[in-house]
């Protein structure tokens, strides 16, 4: 797709949102209304490693910051990099979960420059997963200008560890072709710091077979 409307695709992604809303209200029986909650926090991870790929040089903080009421979440993501590679990325979401495991979500990823172009500095990324015990399944289709690319993946949490296999194309392999580019076996603990505190703490390591490069890293969350 060559230079994307920005504003007709963002805006056909949200409605999609929001009928699906409209459609789980209408078959309510009852109207719940729900509050407003807000959270916030960071993560910091010694590399940062996207569906395969490895973002900058040196530790990734990458701060949080969610409203949510009922299924519906609209939320901010960044990621600094401290290293001489920055790696800018500062997105906004928003997103809608059902009770049967299904979400939904519009991401607008940014990168840098001129914040207000939004013809060409920023990209669109309607996507959606699934979840059922163990497994769960997610489809991205990311756009913007002179970008079509697809990105699926399946995971699965077993008692040792856990492994998502993820595939796509364009960016996130070498030639633009459709292939493996994700392999990631990843391990979540507990750090006890005190009697009274803990922090989650994450190690994982990736393998990008199409792009034949390996990565191990781990993070910690705040």
């Amino acid at each position: 797709m060559k230079k994307t409307n920005f504003h007709k695709l963002i805006g056909t992604a949200i409605a999609c949102i929001a009928m699906s809303m409209t459609t789980v209200s209408a078959q309510e029986t009852e109207v719940k209304e729900s509050a407003v909650t807000s959270d916030v926090g960071m993560d910091v991870y010694s590399s940062y490693v996207w569906r395969g790929a490895k973002f900058g040089t040196g530790a990734a903080f990458q701060p949080w910051m969610e409203l949510s009421a009922g299924g519906l979440t609209f939320g901010s993501w960044g990621s600094v990099n401290s290293g001489g590679t920055e790696a800018l990325e500062m997105d906004l979401y928003l997103g809608y979960s059902f009770d049967f495991g299904l979400s939904l979500t519009v991401t607008d990823y940014y990168f840098g420059g001129n914040w207000m172009d939004f013809e060409t500095m920023h990209f669109i990324e309607p996507s959606l997963s699934y979840e059922a015990g163990a497994f769960s399944f997610t489809g991205a289709y990311m756009l913007g200008d002179d970008t079509e690319d697809v990105y699926v993946e399946l995971a699965y949490s077993l008692d040792v560890f856990d492994l998502a296999i993820g595939a796509g194309n364009g960016a996130y392999t070498t030639s633009g072709d459709f292939g493996i580019c994700n392999i990631t076996l990843s391990k979540s603990k507990e750090l006890k710091i005190s009697d009274s505190f803990s922090l989650p703490i994450v190690g994982a390591m990736t393998l990008n077979p199409y792009n034949e490069a390996f990565y191990v890293y781990a993070g910690i969350s705040f």
